[in-house]
């Protein structure tokens, strides 16, 4: 792997790196030192969904090796170009769940806000890699259709930050959508869903704990961790930041040909989130979304893999297995 110790990118501010990520995929091959043409068809996956990694979960990955898991997440493939039957660009049917621009509403209790539309890093499995962001980014002004959306609805308990990932937002503006949050009596809980803190652990400062913590909201941070290499000490800090400061934090995994489909990485995967003081929450069937169909490992193997887990682990250990379908009341527990 390369080391943070040779490097000085891990201890600069989350918006520096944010910026700074690598963005070319010949550049990504030059820090690991790999042949670009490992790749066939880079260019024009990169074309449609960029390329986008932040230099501290690069520097996780093994220089060297084409197969590395955490590179096998990131790096554009031909593969993505080549239209695959049942896989489509909206699998999750969010289009007909965006009543308001900025606002999904799949679930009766809870709602979601797209509080950014980029990511710190573009996960080519992602679900939303064909979301009409264009058409879901309001301004600080223009949040106010949506809060009026939550305060009509009695029933709505939870807000849920997403994005893209709402950590890519500065701390003032996330701060004042809180506030407003807070104001809705019958919301309970503010839940967000990040990758940054993963790939850009230094985004967990003092002033994101603050207005995670300042409302009387119950705040619970859920993770993206799809493989035990992508933790490594400063992850394991920024946890603990935001567990001192009493934030729940639960972590999600999708199912992934040659990241993590293998029994053995698995259950090194829950037992490093809970020594971390992450709790497994949810392991996710892949969304059949347009680009994505290489990393499908397909039902039969899911099976066998889950019951490896439940015969491996203890069951507080063990996420739960779903699947997410368009229209459907809730996530699909499966098995």
């Amino acid at each position: 792997m390369i080391q943070h110790t040779s490097h000085p990118w891990h201890a600069r501010p989350w918006q520096q790196e944010l910026a700074e990520a690598v963005r070319d995929p010949r550049e990504l091959c030059e820090l690991l030192a790999l042949d670009p043409d490992l790749f066939p068809g880079t260019y024009a996956a990169h074309g449609e969904f960029a390329l986008r990694v932040p230099r501290p979960y690069l520097a996780r990955m093994r220089r060297g090796d084409p197969d590395d898991p955490l590179l096998r997440q990131v790096m554009p493939l031909g593969n993505e170009v080549i239209s695959v039957a049942g896989y489509n660009r909206d699998p999750l049917g969010e289009t007909d769940a965006n009543p308001i621009p900025g606002l999904i509403h799949k679930y009766r209790s809870r709602v979601l806000l797209i509080v950014s539309p980029v990511c710190a890093i573009n996960c080519r499995y992602c679900f939303r890699r064909h979301f009409a962001y264009e058409e879901n980014r309001p301004t600080r002004s223009q949040w106010q259709p949506a809060l009026d959306y939550i305060a009509a609805r009695p029933e709505i308990n939870e807000v849920i930050y997403s994005g893209g990932d709402p950590l890519a937002t500065n701390d003032r503006q996330l701060r004042l959508l809180t506030t407003q949050v807070a104001a809705i009596a019958h919301v309970k809980r503010l839940r967000v869903h990040t990758r940054l803190p993963v790939v850009i652990p230094a985004r967990i400062d003092a002033a994101c704990i603050e207005w995670l913590t300042s409302t009387r909201l119950t705040p619970v941070m859920v993770l993206h961790i799809n493989h035990p290499n992508e933790i490594d000490d400063d992850v394991q800090h920024a946890v603990a930041r935001l567990k001192n400061a009493g934030i729940t934090v639960l972590n999600q995994s999708v199912l992934l040909t040659g990241v993590n489909d293998s029994e053995q990485t698995l259950v090194d995967l829950s037992e490093k989130l809970f020594a971390t003081g992450i709790l497994p929450y949810y392991l996710h069937i892949l969304d059949r979304v347009a680009g994505a169909a290489h990393f499908d490992i397909g039902l039969p193997r899911v099976r066998i893999l889950y019951q490896a887990l439940l015969a491996a682990l203890p069951g507080y250990l063990v996420p739960r297995l779903v699947r997410e379908e368009a229209g459907a009341a809730s996530k699909t527990p499966w098995l």
